[in-house]
């Protein structure tokens, strides 16, 4: 079901579609959890740290992708939000060969070089073979995850986050039975792990291309519609591959976070891998705000609606605020009990008091999260892709700092602290981004959408505005 989120109240909007949002990300990370859990429990430490150190990488190239689609995806709202289906429809399909071309390059690529790339990271001994078949796993389903991104992408662009939620929760229930019965019955180790995840990924991704070819006209497309567009193709790049690169550049810094802290060793490892599962567990909510700030903020913009772009961040931002305590809570009681879950042996006790270390300090930074992903997501919504990349820059700098020299210094309590420092490094540059960008947008309006802006009610609101140029984007990143 479509929904349009340029006329009602911010916050209402706004939490309505960021539920099913929050609950299919609780699903994801359930069966990332579960999959951590049962290499912990029954294959060990060194699988598990070999699973955890590579997380990094894993979020180096996946998280360019989810970057890639969720840009690919802002076209697609601007354009359902002016009510321009010919052009939206011209977004899909070109977003979609993009995409396509995008994974098949990205899959050959990565499969040859992970297992120089651990080797590189310093990865223990222990535990870098059972690292290495878990990534050529996992890279190897890359075309799963660029297919269920992009059309989960695209739905959220028309205002459904309620039909992902759904695939979400099917997969989440193949992914714990397949880890099962992978890793307990066919004794498959790691490597059952990983299929696993790729094999829910691609049935998700199978899911939402059937649904929308049943219920969303808007979306299908056959032979005839697959005319190659540079113009579409070059805007959806502006917005997808900045994005993608911002991923990617903090990835770069959780690397170098991650080598400092395979230094330490294969226990400290697996401590924090614990800690960083039961982390993003609970940021799930302030990660669901930003994916719906980029559709509201996108939606908005096409529609004309500049003027209800400051109350949805402040009204995102105050919902993520108050989760924080909650959040909190949670990680005081929970934490250890948590932990001990993804760990057996004689020291399990003592790394769960570890990965409870790890877990306080980054869920007491959740407020400096939430400002990250729904500042962010806004700037990029509104069309300005470009300062992704420096707030990626941003984070991958206080990630470097955290493995270059607080590690070495602090030792684990160092590796600690190297995300809560790398959302403030990032916030630094967002909050006065965001005034820019909604000033340069102010600016470009015509007299009469001024005039609108101030006065809505007398004012049409089928509106189409045309989204930023890349030049001025250009000039505000060199300005910062």
């Amino acid at each position: 079901m479509t929904k349009k989120m340029t006329q009602g109240s911010p916050i209402r909007l706004i939490l309505g579609f960021t539920l099913p949002l929050l609950a299919g990300m609780l699903f994801q990370q359930l069966y990332n959890l579960v999959d951590t859990l049962i290499v912990g429990r029954f294959l060990g430490i060194n699988a598990l740290a070999g699973v955890g150190s590579t997380a990094s990488i894993t979020f180096l190239v996946l998280g360019f992708c989810m970057g890639v689609c969720s840009g690919f995806s802002i076209p697609v709202a601007r354009s359902f939000g002016a009510g321009d289906q010919l052009r939206l429809r011209q977004y899909v399909v070109n977003g979609s060969l993009l995409a396509a071309g995008f994974a098949v390059v990205m899959t050959v690529v990565t499969m040859l070089l992970c297992r120089t790339i651990l080797q590189i990271m310093g990865t223990p001994a222990e535990c870098i073979e059972e690292a290495y078949t878990y990534l050529q796993v996992i890279f190897a389903g890359i075309p799963a995850a660029f297919l269920y991104n992009l059309l989960s992408g695209y739905l959220q662009a028309l205002g459904d986050s309620r039909t992902p939620l759904f695939f979400l929760v099917f997969s989440s229930i193949v992914n714990v039975a397949l880890d099962l019965f992978t890793i307990l019955n066919l004794n498959m180790g790691v490597f059952g792990a990983a299929l696993a995840t790729v094999v829910s990924q691609a049935l998700s991704g199978m899911l939402c291309l059937l649904w929308i070819r049943r219920r969303y006209p808007v979306l299908r497309f056959g032979r005839s519609d697959l005319v190659v567009r540079k113009d579409r193709m070059a805007e959806l790049c502006r917005n997808g591959v900045p994005m993608g690169l911002q991923y990617s550049i903090t990835a770069i810094g959780n690397v170098v976070l991650q080598a400092g802290m395979n230094s330490l060793g294969a226990a400290a490892v697996a401590a924090s891998t614990a800690g960083t599962k039961i982390s993003m567990f609970l940021a799930c909510l302030p990660n669901a705000l930003g994916t719906t700030m980029a559709t509201y903020c996108a939606q908005n913009v096409g529609a004309g609606r500049d003027d209800r772009l400051t109350p949805g961040v402040i009204s995102a931002s105050l919902l993520g605020f108050g989760y924080t305590l909650l959040a909190l809570g949670i990680a005081l009681v929970a934490g250890v009990p948590l932990s001990t879950l993804f760990l057996n042996g004689e020291d399990a006790a003592r790394l769960a008091g570890m990965a409870q270390q790890y877990l306080l300090i980054n869920v007491i930074a959740y407020p400096l999260l939430t400002l990250v992903n729904v500042v962010r997501c806004s700037i990029q919504g509104m069309g300005f892709s470009l300062f992704s990349i420096c707030s990626g820059i941003m984070e991958m700098i206080a990630r470097t700092l955290a493995g270059v020299v607080l590690i070495p210094m602090f030792g684990y309590a160092g590796a600690c602290v190297g995300g809560p420092l790398a959302w403030l490094f990032a916030d630094i540059f967002l909050i006065p981004a965001f005034f820019m960008c909604k000033k340069t947008l102010l600016r470009r309006v015509r007299p009469e959408h001024v005039a609108r802006v101030v006065h809505p009610a007398q004012h049409s609101a089928a509106h189409v505005y045309t989204s930023p140029s890349l030049t001025l984007a250009r000039h505000h990143v060199t300005a910062l």
